[in-house]
């Protein structure tokens, strides 16, 4: 076990309390704690995690997830917060930053079903459970047919709910399941040409206030510059586009050297049978500004095709 550094500042992350949030706080401590820091945790039960008998687009979109995290950073409380990044408004308070993402965990979206092993299989009608819009627009354009009714709640409460017999599926992200060992779960992996990806899905962000400088010399090593030229890329799109989760938009963009390509898709989900519109752009990036410019890119591309 790494000996711990006097010298080092201490470190106190606020997390929520599923297990899957703690599980991402605990990375990140062990990380930390492995580079010499004192690092505890803060638990905290978000608005997000309480309000579960209405879509999140209906109550105020993802940043119900870290309000109140945000408070304990700036009260002094908490010196950072560990957040999946697809919960991470795309516009941070005034006097917050973005200081570090980490390596990306599987970014796709996967088919969790007692009784059948691909969506293709599901007989019509079949009740299908999603919190996300994006997910329903795509799975919309995917089989129409189906029934997809709203599903709230953490990991495990998703999980239960389907195993209850609520649902004859749900489609979760596959980062959480593995994270926690469930990947045995997992019936079908979709591909991207299937169920495009949310912008920054499978990637953890530290927040911190944008002060504390001495954070960010210490979340330094932590950062996947490739993972964060990506989502970079993802979110620029989503914030150009009005960024919340009332937002039925789908990015996901993959890097080859550094050449970084991105994909995104838009969908009304007041207009089932309506097409969805689609752009695509590459460019080679070196920072995280051109990852940024390719996003608004692509984002100018979908707002030219009707999205918005």
């Amino acid at each position: 076990m790494t000996s711990l550094d006097s010298s080092l500042p201490s470190i106190v992350i606020a997390t929520r309390e599923s297990r899957l949030a703690l599980w991402q706080a605990e990375h990140v401590q062990a990380l930390l704690q492995a580079r010499g820091h004192a690092v505890s945790l803060l638990g905290m039960t978000t608005l997000g995690d309480q309000i579960l008998d209405r879509s999140l687009s209906k109550v105020g979109g993802k940043g119900l997830f870290v309000k109140e995290l945000e408070t304990a950073l700036h009260d002094g409380r908490a010196d950072i917060a560990v957040h999946s990044l697809k919960d991470v408004p795309m516009e941070l308070p005034e006097g917050f930053a973005l200081a570090c993402v980490l390596e990306r965990e599987d970014a796709h979206d996967a088919l969790v079903s007692p009784h059948y092993a691909r969506l293709q299989d599901l007989p019509a009608g079949a009740v299908v459970g999603t919190s996300s819009l994006r997910r329903q627009v795509l799975l919309q354009a995917l089989r129409p047919d189906l029934d997809i009714q709203p599903l709230r709640g953490n990991l495990d409460t998703r999980l239960r709910k389907l195993d209850e017999g609520q649902y004859d599926a749900i489609v979760l992200a596959a980062a959480g399941l593995k994270r926690l060992h469930l990947q045995e779960r997992i019936r079908q992996i979709f591909a991207p040409n299937q169920m495009l990806p949310a912008a920054g899905q499978g990637a953890l962000g530290i927040e911190i206030r944008h002060d504390r400088q001495d954070l960010i010399n210490a979340l330094a090593p932590l950062a996947h510059q490739p993972t964060w030229l990506r989502v970079t890329a993802e979110r620029a799109v989503s914030r150009c586009l009005g960024g919340s989760c009332s937002m039925p938009l789908a990015a996901h963009a993959t890097l080859q050297g550094q050449q970084l390509q991105l994909e995104a898709a838009w969908g009304n989900p007041e207009q089932a049978h309506a097409p969805l519109v689609r752009a695509r752009a590459s460019a080679s990036v070196t920072c995280l500004a051109d990852a940024d410019a390719l996003g608004q890119a692509v984002a100018a591309q979908l707002r030219a095709g009707g999205a918005g």
